[in-house]
């Protein structure tokens, strides 16, 4: 249709994909499954525009979000970690402008991003045994939000040091996801300010973007029904393999098959 904007079939199938993903992730579902929007989205179109497109989606799944745990949220956690979440960004904003144009960079720094978090999540149930055994001071609320702007102002994927943050401190599973979720609308709300500075919002956006939005309320419907209905298990391994494999060809720049069959040649 003539009034569709002009994108690949490839271009609509991963954001379809990574919209829904943001709304299962944003109702709680997958651990942190959303993370692989952004690489997602990245094998289709520059990892700037990708994540620039990504961050109203993120908002508007966020409002639907907020509504549901406005009242169930750790005000001391989101105090101590808002802080650091902006110097956080403020790097993070710097560093994008520093590298915008040099495309395979961001893709390989994405990439990377995209394997570490898998690894995290295979060697999540060891950390947390080591660090729910002590409790953490003040300052590493500080800390860990700084690094979770930082990467979410690169790659919307600031959950890992979040979580590393909060377990320890033993809050309920609704306490637990609540700060977590509004944390992140907070963030996503402020890393506007650099993505704006950068010129990486941009109008010719707007109808792609009001295309895609119903999904963020489908994906958190999604998610609140597999939460009610569905083990997590089967779920989490394949978005994380299909993570570790996005984030394996941000990094070589090629096909997987062309890569191996390069590698056998």
């Amino acid at each position: 249709m003539v009034w569709l904007p002009d994108h690949s079939a490839g271009f609509w199938f991963s954001a379809i994909c990574a919209v829904i993903l943001i709304g299962i992730a944003k109702a709680g579902f997958g651990a942190g499954v959303g993370v692989l929007a952004t690489p997602l989205m990245a094998l289709t179109m520059p990892v700037a525009e990708a994540a620039a497109l990504l961050l109203p989606l993120l908002i508007i799944s966020d409002i639907f979000a907020v509504a549901n745990y406005r009242l169930h949220f750790d005000r001391r956690n989101i105090k101590l970690m808002l802080p650091g979440a902006i110097v956080g960004i403020l790097f993070g904003g710097i560093f994008f402008g520093y590298f915008l144009g040099k495309e395979q960079v961001l893709k390989v720094g994405i990439g990377i991003l995209s394997v570490a978090f898998v690894i995290f999540q295979l060697i999540r149930s060891s950390i947390i045994g080591a660090i729910e055994k002590r409790r953490p001071h003040a300052a590493e609320g500080v800390v860990m939000g700084a690094i979770a702007g930082f990467t979410s102002t690169l790659a919307h994927a600031g959950e890992p040091p979040v979580v590393v943050y909060l377990l320890p401190q033993k809050l309920s599973p609704t306490l637990f996801v609540g700060t977590t979720i509004i944390f992140f609308a907070f963030t996503n709300a402020v890393k506007l300010i650099p993505y704006a500075s950068l010129g990486l919002l941009k109008a010719a956006n707007l109808l792609t973007i009001a295309l895609l939005s119903p999904l963020c309320y489908i994906g958190i419907k999604l998610g609140v029904h597999l939460n009610r209905y569905f083990s997590e298990a089967w779920f989490k391994r394949f978005a994380y393999g299909a993570l570790f494999l996005t984030g394996v060809q941000l990094i070589v720049g090629k096909s997987l098959v062309a890569f191996f069959l390069n590698l056998g040649s």
